[in-house]
């Protein structure tokens, strides 16, 4: 296709997409958009676009239409084609229920992860594609074991925000204390639990042979009295347990009437909302089971490992009488290179081998948003992967790739050299650089540099590798001036002015290198991940990033997309590299 056709083509759907009026400085944004190598030739495509742009804006809409489908057939068609997103398929039996709820039910123990944002991401998209309800569930009924942290509770709410993931109900298990003995109770009345004072090893002599101990045997009124001791603090940690009956014989020994309830001194283990105010806390499954229930869940999306406590639930709702929710369950999330599990993360933050959960070396969600990847290429990781029951491993590669995405169109164009090196170029006139600021986006703009001639001298700093790989190369300052080296010192390099265009130097071999100005710069650090470990790269930027503001995404040109992170008081910029 040729340019002119090009233009033509992005000149008429942009007057068609805006009322047949199209935007010259938008076809030229989309043009170089779909081909890059037209940016050599930007005043050829300015003058055709000009040119192209006022003949369409003449035509009638229908015209335009007419035209369009003429010479560009299925245009929209396969635009709408190639923005359609991955969507997930039907939820199973959805047409049972009224109202599907689903839950994301994280532990307070510690921040999410990549991987706990599958389950919240999924959760959340089926309840928005049936106009449902998102609950979201703290599970932190475990003060010993996995001890919940206080700030966990903020923390986790602040990942979903920034995933850009809405909540419509919000509670906190042990808040519901109440709710959970209201139920214990009843299920030892129906016969279907019952209190358990053996010692471990009889626990697990019976289990092998597949009977129960004798204290199931013993009559209601004997089990609530027991309860109601559990309660009032009568017996000790491992001096009585609370069981569900199920079926004893059952393949899986860990599902042989599961454990309840068990009491927890928390004197030594204090809970960080309630404290020492209770000491007999349910597990896992019975307050999950009793929640998803009271909170008319649907659909449970969780992991395989929970396949297990799916079965025990199912014995606790038999005895209640209920029907369990349709339950999904997926493969675990890996993403090569990075730890995802939160109990090492946590044991290398306690090791001193990580700074905390923002670390950017981590897979945690606060690492990835300080380290500059958006949301959106989450989501996009998420819906690809699905709901698939295999395990899935991701590589950072792909995830950089989604993120690429976003950023692209987003993050502006600035200079930054490493290991600078001074060059004076010899010339007696000032020079003015012109750099675009992204250049498919030329509607943004540009900005101007200019370099003041000094004794003869313009000044500015230019990478020691860029300077000694053009060696007796003429090359191209970026929108300024083409230059030759004449002589390479150890701390500086002279230059003169190099009178061929762009085509001599490419046929020269030479390159297009980035620069900044000698006297007018910016001190400017970037922090990276390398085989793991962080590294600090300093060098000199432009000016123009002064009017950066913390947190802004930009790419440096031939070197990557970064994130401004600090802005420090000597003015020096900290920046941390986000990817290629």
């Amino acid at each position: 296709m040729s340019l002119e056709e090009i233009v033509l083509k992005h000149a008429l759907i942009n007057a068609i997409k805006y009322g047949g009026k199209a935007s010259v400085q938008a076809v030229i944004g989309k043009v170089l958009a779909e081909n890059p190598l037209l940016k050599k030739d930007i005043e050829k495509v300015v003058k055709i676009a000009e040119a192209t742009v006022n003949r369409v804006n003449e035509m009638s809409i229908s015209e335009q239409k007419a035209l369009l489908e003429k010479l560009f057939p299925g245009t929209f068609a396969k635009k709408r084609r190639k923005e359609t997103k991955k969507t997930l398929p039907p939820l199973p039996n959805a047409e049972k229920y009224k109202e599907i709820r689903t839950r994301f039910a994280p532990n307070p123990d510690f921040v999410l992860t990549l991987g706990n944002a599958r389950p919240a991401i999924l959760s959340y998209e089926y309840a928005r594609m049936y106009r449902g309800k998102f609950i979201l569930r703290f599970e932190d009924t475990d003060p010993r074991t996995k001890r919940p942290i206080k700030e966990a509770y903020s923390l986790i709410k602040e990942d979903l925000k920034w995933l850009k993931v809405s909540w419509d109900e919000e509670y906190i298990q042990s808040l519901r204390m109440h709710i959970y003995y209201q139920y214990a109770r009843e299920l030892l009345e129906q016969g279907g639990a019952y209190i358990c004072r053996c010692p471990p090893s009889t626990v697990k002599e019976y289990r092998a042979k597949g009977i129960r101990c004798q204290c199931a045997q013993k009559p209601v009124e004997d089990q609530l009295e027991l309860w109601d001791k559990m309660l009032e603090g009568a017996f000790k940690e491992g001096e009585a347990v609370y069981r569900v009956k199920t079926d004893p014989k059952c393949p899986d020994p860990s599902v042989r009437d599961w454990i309840a309830f068990r009491i927890i001194d928390t004197t030594k283990y204090p809970h960080p909302l309630v404290g020492d105010k209770f000491i007999v806390w349910p597990t896992y499954n019975f307050a999950c089971a009793i929640d998803d229930h009271e909170m008319k869940i649907t659909h449970i999306l969780r992991a395989k490992e929970h396949i297990s406590n799916t079965i025990k639930q199912k014995y606790l709702y038999k005895h209640m009488g209920w029907n369990y929710p349709e339950a999904i369950h997926f493969g675990r999330l890996k993403l090569e290179g990075f730890i995802l599990s939160k109990s090492k993360i946590r044991a290398g933050i306690e090791k001193g081998l990580y700074e905390g959960p923002d670390d950017i070396r981590l897979g945690t969600l606060m690492a990835l948003r300080k380290r500059g990847f958006l949301p959106e290429s989450i989501w996009d990781l998420i819906l690809e992967v699905g709901i698939k029951s295999s395990e899935a491993t991701i590589s950072f590669i792909n995830l950089c790739s989604l993120n690429r995405k976003y950023l692209e169109p987003r993050a502006n164009r600035y200079m930054f050299v490493c290991e600078p090196m001074l060059v004076e170029i010899e010339t007696k006139k000032d020079l003015i650089a012109k750099i675009s600021n992204h250049p498919s986006y030329p509607e943004r703009g540009y900005r101007k540099i200019v370099l003041h001639a000094e004794n003869n001298i313009v000044s500015v700093y230019v990478s020691r590798e860029d300077i000694l790989k053009n060696r007796n190369k003429p090359l191209r300052l970026m929108g300024l001036v083409n230059i030759t080296i004449d002589c390479i010192q150890e701390k500086k390099a002279k230059a003169r002015l190099y009178r061929g265009d762009i085509r001599d130097i490419k046929a020269a071999k030479g390159d297009i290198v980035q620069w900044v100005p000698a006297s007018d710069n910016v001190k400017t650090k970037v922090i990276r991940v390398k085989n793991n470990n962080i590294v600090i790269e300093e060098g000199l930027a432009e000016p123009s990033i002064k009017s950066l503001k913390v947190g802004e995404r930009i790419q440096f040109i031939r070197y990557g997309f970064a994130k401004l992170d600090e802005i420090k008081e000597d003015e020096t910029r900290i920046f941390i590299y986000i990817h290629d």
